[in-house]
């Protein structure tokens, strides 16, 4: 099993937890966890990587478990959030990085991928569509909607904070243990996620990522085209995404 190390770097005004693991001079991997996770998503992952002979970086990724919380909304835009993707290459003293990303960490890859194509070696997406399809399905399609409803709950200030928190959190916990197949977490494994929803400040601003994306939504850049070799994985039967069939 590869070791992994757990250390604090410096990025774009802030300051991020990442976990580490592999050789130093294998070729860099970045690993972008979603809501509610944090690091310890990509934990079986890491290690193979790591034994494959990547360097792989997998950071807390701003307002999550142990990294900083910038106060407001406005500092988690995806213009933000893929400058801290920059940052962590540049602190590595690499000139481009393999990105991996789920959930919330695929958006932050589709918008590293067009806006610093030239520091992107491959890309990874797991669900989640290209951002110029993303937002008009939300909007447009009825399916899509409904299975969307949590992103307009949490426009609302400080009550779905108050909610998520109830019964230890419950309801977050029951949406882990759904949006997989049984057995996949363990209680071990959701302490561990309990003990990252809990840090000071970390649902507030985790759920701002959802707030800014409503309020402040980024322009998106000139050339949206993605150059840089990608895989896009898409597990059919998730509850959160639908997929619209051809006619």
């Amino acid at each position: 099993m590869a070791e992994l190390e757990h250390t604090r770097i410096p990025t774009n005004g802030i300051t991020l937890h990442v976990t580490q693991a592999g050789p130093p001079d294998g070729t860099l991997v970045i690993l972008l966890h979603g809501f509610p996770e944090f690091w310890y998503g990509w934990r079986r992952q890491l290690p193979f990587l790591a034994e494959s002979g990547y360097r792989v970086w997998c950071p807390d990724q701003r307002g999550y478990n142990l990294s900083d919380k910038p106060g407001g909304i406005a500092p988690y835009s995806l213009d933000e959030t893929s400058a801290d993707v920059i940052g962590l290459i540049d602190a590595a003293e690499r000139e481009k990085a393999c990105l991996i990303g789920h959930d919330w960490g695929a958006a932050v890859a589709w918008w590293t991928a067009m806006k610093y194509r030239e520091r992107l070696e491959k890309l990874v997406i797991l669900n989640v569509p290209h951002p110029i399809v993303s937002g008009p399905t939300i909007r447009h399609h009825p399916i899509q909607r409904r299975k969307s409803w949590y992103i307009f709950f949490f426009q609302i200030p400080w009550l779905p904070e108050a909610l998520l928190r109830l019964g230890n959190w419950r309801t977050l916990e029951k949406a882990m243990l759904a949006s997989a197949r049984p057995g996949a977490f363990s209680q071990a494994d959701m302490e561990e996620y309990r003990k990252a929803w809990s840090q000071p400040g970390a649902m507030t601003a985790m759920i701002n990522w959802y707030r800014a994306a409503v309020r402040n939504p980024p322009k998106l850049p000139p050339n949206r085209m993605v150059s840089t070799p990608a895989l896009i994985i898409w597990a059919s039967t998730t509850a959160i995404l639908s997929r619209k069939r051809r006619k």
